[in-house]
């Protein structure tokens, strides 16, 4: 097996220069062009091994995939169209080179979806493997995205599916878990949670229903469906009102799951990179209607600060949101 010490970090470099554009890379910073009415949109994400994949469920194409997903669905999340990607590495000496050529392949191929390149990046020695990815984007100043733009009234709309990520997760730390599931269902599962889809292809539907100028409140679910509704509020300074009923669960949740469970990995699991969008009730309507499977309306932007989970059915008694019940950094 040849290492990443074998080679050093000018072979490797050698190795990874294949997978970005020879016009773009090859000084000491790239040159991104916008166009003149565009503004330049900027996200960075870190990835650690043992913290946001592992061995144990992710190959080194899937960890590149998701690396690069998270980081276009942030771009997404603000209503941005990508230009480029720049990539820090931080490797252990004896890491295999087929990994990380491997995790640049797993990353191209999501990018390649929408011609998105690889336009540089740092090498570093590190203990443990870590991936940073700053990301740029560009989007029209008026079709901006923000989480500080909803308003009373607003209702909340979710693109897709939420708990299916977690719940590949599940299978993938517990192969004797879902039973009741058929392979075509928990290979779906498994690939929500290796193989994430960041929602891009909503943009343009998004500027066909909305004609006039307004403004959107959203950001990605990457944290939770809970997190983005509680951040968007935080920011709007906004309460909300999720209806029990309406969030959009995976099929395969019915032969599995309790509702109490299929809820706690949709409120909390996290890593399904779906957006979460506030907008005015008929825009949301017509949004959802074009969307079609998954899309949904959960709930409304409300009065005040807090954020209620609500049972139409009073099966299930009101619960208040907050982002203690979900995954944190740090948290104890």
């Amino acid at each position: 097996m040849t290492t990443v010490k074998d080679i050093g970090e000018q072979g490797l470099l050698a190795k990874l220069q294949r997978f970005c554009p020879p016009e773009i890379i090859g000084d000491d910073a790239a040159v991104l062009v916008t166009a003149p009415d565009q503004s330049l949109v900027v996200t960075t994400d870190v990835l650690v091994d043992g913290v946001h994949f592992s061995n144990l469920t992710t190959s080194p194409e899937d960890a590149g995939w998701r690396a690069a997903a998270a980081n276009l669905s942030d771009l997404a999340a603000m209503g941005a169209f990508p230009l480029g990607i720049a990539v820090g590495l931080g490797l252990p000496g004896d890491l295999s080179v087929n990994w990380v050529e491997s995790l640049y392949q797993g990353m191209t191929e999501c990018l390649q979806k929408y011609n998105t390149p690889i336009v540089g990046g740092d090498v570093v020695r590190s203990p443990v493997t870590t991936l940073a990815i700053t990301a740029f984007g560009q989007v029209h100043p008026s079709q901006i995205i923000r989480r500080s733009a909803a308003v009373v009234g607003d209702a909340i709309v979710v693109t897709g599916v939420h708990g299916a990520s977690h719940a590949g997760l599940q299978l993938l730390l517990h192969p004797e878990l879902g039973q009741n599931l058929s392979d075509e269902q928990k290979t779906a599962l498994i690939g929500a949670h290796q193989r994430p889809q960041p929602r891009l292809d909503v943009l343009p539907i998004l500027e066909k229903i909305i004609t006039s100028p307004m403004s959107i409140a959203g950001m990605d679910s990457s944290d939770g469906l809970a997190d983005a509704v509680i951040q968007i509020c935080r920011a709007s300074s906004v309460g909300a009102v999720l209806e029990f009923r309406e969030i959009s669960l995976p099929t395969a949740f019915n032969n599995w799951l309790t509702p109490e469970q299929a809820l706690q990995y949709a409120l909390y699991g996290g890593e399904d990179f779906e957006l979460v969008l506030c907008l005015p009730q008929k825009s949301a309507s017509a949004f959802v209607k074009h969307l079609g499977e998954g899309a949904a309306i959960v709930g409304r932007i409300t009065p005040g600060s807090t954020i209620l989970l609500h049972d139409e059915q009073k099966k299930f008694p009101d619960q208040v949101l907050t982002l203690s019940q979900g995954f944190q950094h740090f948290k104890s």
